[in-house]
């Protein structure tokens, strides 16, 4: 959220900290668009060094995508006996094993499907889902993670790496025993297709010198890239959160519509630049929260995509999840709630949001 002293009750993401990345809680008063986190060997917590980008040079669109071979879809794990009351497979709470090897076995055949270009979209959108929750999860229980890391491919470690570096900066921006009893006034809508948003991210950063993969992470802990649709508690909105006084603001919003993604992404642009973000990344990364967790969770994501663009699918791919009182919630889409709601009323409406035992990773 930009120019704000710290966000009210954080994240969800860690939305940034509870959800994924910034901690934005939103009410609603916005209709939908027309058609519409590297450690050591053993993951640290959140001390992890910051990654380092190069404000000055735009990856090309191919560049560092890795050569796969054949890839077969995995199939993850079934509902357990006794999870009946879930529904079908489309909102299906991904299961994580409990075995380490199980999980390991699980991540070396997520990662090359989500990467491969014959992975069909409906199964993008499934793996995607299986992929987050298991870094949600081993991102709380660190003998686990070290663990699984152990029995990982060498290929996949530093991906490991900065999704736990990321993820556990956003856990670290707020106390745990915040975590709320009510879920957020949000509408959860379906982003713009993968392709048009990083046609975006591209374009702004040809037109700016910031990178793009600085843009898609931002994208990404704000709201998942576009997922939230909603105002913030201190007026911030559109899929780049920003505030109108910001937009407003010469060079920034340019009259463009602040929930037009394509705008959104390019006035994030401009704003970084006139923080000083050519110059050091992360001051930059300040004027959107105050905090160095943000800023450090915010290029592991982006550090991550610079070292492999083909890990963008996967991350776009990604749901809303909300950290309450009650475990590691996932808000589907279609969430739609006017006003906060209790998640005990919420999880009555909607079962499929609770973690199945060993899922919530708290």
């Amino acid at each position: 959220m930009t120019q704000a002293s710290g966000h009210p009750l954080l994240f969800g993401l860690g939305f940034a900290a509870l959800v994924l990345g910034s901690g934005c809680v939103m009410r609603p008063g916005l209709a939908p668009r027309a058609g519409a986190q590297p450690v050591s060997s053993q993951p640290a917590a959140s001390s992890a060094v910051m990654p380092q980008l190069n404000p000055s040079v735009a990856t090309p669109a191919a560049a560092g995508a890795p050569t796969l071979g054949p890839v077969t879809t995995p199939v993850p794990p079934a509902a357990a006996p006794g999870d009946s009351a879930l529904p079908a497979a489309s909102l299906r709470y991904p299961l994580v094993p409990s075995d380490p090897g199980a999980i390991a076995a699980l991540l070396a055949s997520l990662e090359p499907a989500l990467r491969s270009p014959a992975t069909a979209e409906a199964d993008l959108a499934i793996l995607g889902h299986q992929q987050q929750v298991i870094y949600r999860v081993l991102a709380y229980r660190q003998e686990l993670a070290q663990r699984v890391r152990a029995q990982l491919p060498a290929r996949w470690q530093g991906v490991f790496d900065h999704h736990l570096a990321a993820r556990r900066e956003f856990i670290a921006m707020h106390p745990q025993r915040q975590r709320p009893a009510q879920l957020p006034a949000w509408r959860i809508i379906q982003p713009e297709p993968a392709a048009n948003l990083l046609g975006y991210y591209r374009e702004a950063a040809a037109a700016t010198g910031i990178p793009w993969q600085v843009l898609a992470a931002v994208n990404l802990v704000e709201t998942g890239m576009g997922r939230i649709d909603g105002i913030s508690v201190a007026d911030a909105r559109g899929p780049m959160q920003f505030l109108p006084s910001t937009w407003a603001e010469p060079g920034i919003g340019n009259g463009t519509d602040i929930r037009d993604p394509r705008s959104a992404i390019f006035g994030a642009a401009r704003y970084l630049v006139r923080r000083g973000g050519l110059k050091d990344i992360s001051k930059a990364l300040w004027g959107y929260n105050n905090s160095d967790h943000y800023g450090r969770a915010v290029l592991h994501y982006a550090a991550l995509l610079r070292e492999d663009p083909a890990a963008y699918a996967g991350l776009y791919h990604w749901q809303i999840h909300f950290a309450s009182s009650a475990g590691d919630l996932w808000l589907p889409p279609g969430y739609d709630e006017p006003r906060p709601i209790a998640v005990a009323l919420w999880l009555a409406k909607m079962p499929a949001g609770q973690p199945p035992a060993g899922s919530s990773g708290y």
